[in-house]
């Protein structure tokens, strides 16, 4: 009884650290990593040696960003880079160049400072994600710190941000009805992720780095930031793709066989699945779609459905459109879903283009999934 009246407090306390003065918070953050025990065996992370300039990405890798950015630097980029990320236990198989438990954060400090010699003498530039450290209690478990030090000992160092590590609820619940951080179910977690995003406001936003932000809807969250885009893994684009796509395009169905809708929520409460399922079950009980809703499955197999897909469903709560619908979209698959016209602007006021999301608010989705099927063509283009 006592433990669990113990955990609830620190439950509320935690949920609250936004409302508490910084110092406060500051030391509810240190105390947190406290309880976190390292492992008895504590292993370096294998950085490899290499000539050209290399980029160190670390330590979130959210929906596998991370490792595809880095990707994207070694294909593309004039240097090398990996990602490097501290991870729990993860459910959806994400790939990394290193991995290393969580629980490495409450490692002794002479722990962390092979790590950060590791770090500057392989690397020359230090893209930091989420406002989380990656040297744990070496610089007092503040990636801000980190981020001085590594710009003060020679590292260009930037800042990215993914969404809801920046993403102020409270802000998103004023400007959109459908925001799913007003649920009864996601208040809890809303006011986690406000005390986050507050916390990383006040210790990154002042910087005078670069601030990247994923997604086009963070560029007015963040003054100053740059578009950094959630990019899709190679194979994806590669030649082997393209004519698997060829041979099975979307919205090409033959006589008697309904186009198939999936919908993959990585968090069925954020992504409005219960806006959508609803309907989606009601359009293949008439015969009109072969729907398919799955969750829980890891990233391979989210590629393997969208591939067998017409049209993915993908969100109607947000506004925004991220890795999901890029994957999809890199797959030839028509994506419909509720994204603000701030972001289609923003996408193409920075790229010339217009952002091929089939833009339906929930309220419209029976009425526009009908429409594909009668007249695919439009849409198939």
């Amino acid at each position: 009884m006592g433990r669990s009246l113990a955990r609830g407090g620190w439950s509320r306390l935690l949920r609250s650290r936004h409302r508490l003065p910084p110092s406060l918070d500051e030391q509810i953050e240190k105390l947190k990593w406290r309880l976190v025990r390292p492992p008895v065996e504590l292993e370096l992370a294998l950085v490899p040696t290499g000539s050209r300039p290399r980029t160190l990405i670390a330590p979130a890798n959210f929906a596998g960003q991370g490792h595809a950015w880095a990707e994207a630097l070694n294909r593309y980029g004039p240097g090398s880079a990996v990602n490097w990320v501290f991870s729990a236990n993860p459910v959806f198989g994400f790939a990394a160049d290193y991995t290393q438990p969580i629980c490495l954060a409450a490692a002794p400090k002479s722990f962390q400072s092979a790590q950060f010699a590791l770090v500057t003498d392989h690397f020359q530039a230090v893209v930091l994600e989420s406002g989380r450290p990656v040297f744990g209690r070496l610089f007092g478990h503040s990636a801000a710190r980190e981020a001085l030090v590594l710009n003060t000992v020679g590292l260009t160092v930037a800042v990215l941000w993914h969404g809801s590590d920046i993403r102020l609820p409270s802000r998103h619940i004023a400007t959109h009805s459908l925001s799913p951080y007003a649920l009864a179910p996601l208040r809890q977690r809303a006011a986690e992720l406000e005390s986050t995003a507050r916390r990383n406001r006040r210790s990154m936003l002042h910087l005078d780095l670069l601030q990247l932000v994923s997604t086009p809807d963070l560029l007015s969250q963040v003054p100053g930031a740059e578009w950094c885009p959630v990019v899709v893994a190679a194979e994806l684009l590669d030649s082997g793709a393209e004519e698997r796509r060829q041979s099975a395009p979307a919205l090409t169905q033959t006589p008697g066989k309904p186009p198939r809708v999936v919908h993959v929520p990585s968090n069925p409460l954020i992504k409005g699945t219960d806006l959508a399922d609803p309907v989606l079950r009601r359009l293949a009980e008439r015969g009109l779609i072969d729907y398919v809703l799955a969750e829980g499955i890891t990233a391979a197999a989210v590629l393997e459905l969208y591939a067998s897909a017409d049209v993915v469903i993908d969100q109607f709560r947000l506004g925004i459109y991220g890795v999901a619908a890029a994957e999809a979209m890199a797959l030839g698959r028509l994506v419909v879903s509720d994204v603000d016209q701030s972001v289609y602007d923003a996408v193409q006021a920075r790229t010339g283009l217009t952002l091929p999301v089939c833009q339906t608010p929930a309220a419209e989705l029976e009425q526009r999934i009908e429409d594909i099927c009668r007249n695919p063509e439009p849409y198939r283009r």
